[in-house]
Order: structure tokens, then sequence, then C-alpha cells
């Protein structure tokens, strides 16, 4: 079994969210354990894709994690910015 949900597995968590009302980010954050078991059909899986999503959109990196990439920014970081010169 795979340790990453596939980019199908994220869109479904997410249209789950929709249909139950969390359509923006903040309510994505306001959803505590006990909210996220009310919605309909949500499952194990679902519950740690959720809990990215909550994660990647506080840190601002949610298009990287919907795409599967990573934060370019933070890999350079650690060895210099080679792309600004520092």
């Amino acid at each position: 079994m795979k340790d990453k949900a596939t980019f199908q597995n994220k869109v479904k968590v997410l249209n789950k969210l929709f249909d139950s009302g969390c359509d923006t980010e903040k309510k994505l954050q306001q959803l505590d354990m006990e909210a996220i078991l009310k919605i309909p059909n949500i499952t194990i899986p679902d519950m740690g894709v959720i809990m990215e999503l909550q994660k990647n959109t506080k840190s601002g990196k949610l298009f990287s994690y919907l795409g599967g990439g990573s934060d370019e920014a933070t890999k350079m970081r650690g060895k210099g910015n080679e792309a600004t010169g520092e």
C-alpha cells in the first residue's frame, strides 16, 4: 500500500469536504476529529489526507502538496540559494 495519497484520492477527499460544507481554508483549519468523523463515507486514509491538507494549507504549500511536488525554496535553503546568488 502506498504511503502517499494519489492526486485522485486528494480530489475525492476535497469533494467530500466541499459536499459537507467545508469550502474555505478557515473551515478546513477548524475541522477537528469529531467534525471529520461526521463527514459521510469518510475513511481512515481520507482522514490522513484531510490532516495533510490542513498542514499544507496552513504552511502555504497546498499547490505543491496537490501536485505531488515539494517546495523548491525549502530545498534550497539548506545549501544556499543559488537562484538568487545567496
